[in-house]
């Protein structure tokens, strides 16, 4: 696979109840695999004193990354695949693709794109030149 490995990341605020945004995280996962995947969880402080949780991954084990790319190609709406590869530009930078996905659609088992309330996957290539990460998201289902 052409995929070094897949970030991911997301914050829980103090407003929202944690286990529905864990919840929402686990259905863009294959579940297969729900349990395999680990996240490091970080305390921090929004500007008014609030409490924010972030949860951040790498997926390394080839197996695995396969497996969540399988999943996020087969769960994302056509019409989100194919606004993603019109504003690729805006989505690579460096070798990687940056997806931010709807928490809230995520809760209800659907992946759609989104900019507020985010689960970010960056998904890292072993090839950095976007004409060919464009390449292998077609070859991968992610883009149409």
């Amino acid at each position: 696979m052409s995929i070094a490995y897949i970030d991911i990341r997301f914050f829980a605020h103090a407003t929202e109840d944690l286990d529905k945004v864990i919840e929402a995280v686990q259905n863009v996962l294959p579940a297969d695999y729900v349990g395999d995947i680990v996240f490091r969880r970080d305390n921090l402080q929004g500007h008014y004193g609030n409490s924010i949780l972030l949860f951040e991954t790498r997926i390394k084990k080839k197996e695995i990354v396969k497996a969540v790319v399988e999943n996020f190609s087969s769960h994302l709406r056509g019409l989100d695949k194919k606004a993603l590869h019109e504003e690729i530009d805006l989505h690579v930078q460096k070798g990687s693709l940056y997806i931010r996905l709807d928490k809230q659609a995520a809760l209800k088992g659907e992946l759609k794109l989104c900019t507020t309330d985010v689960i970010r996957l960056r998904i890292r290539f072993k090839k950095a030149k976007t004409e060919d990460i464009v390449k292998m998201c077609q070859d991968l289902g992610i883009l149409t």
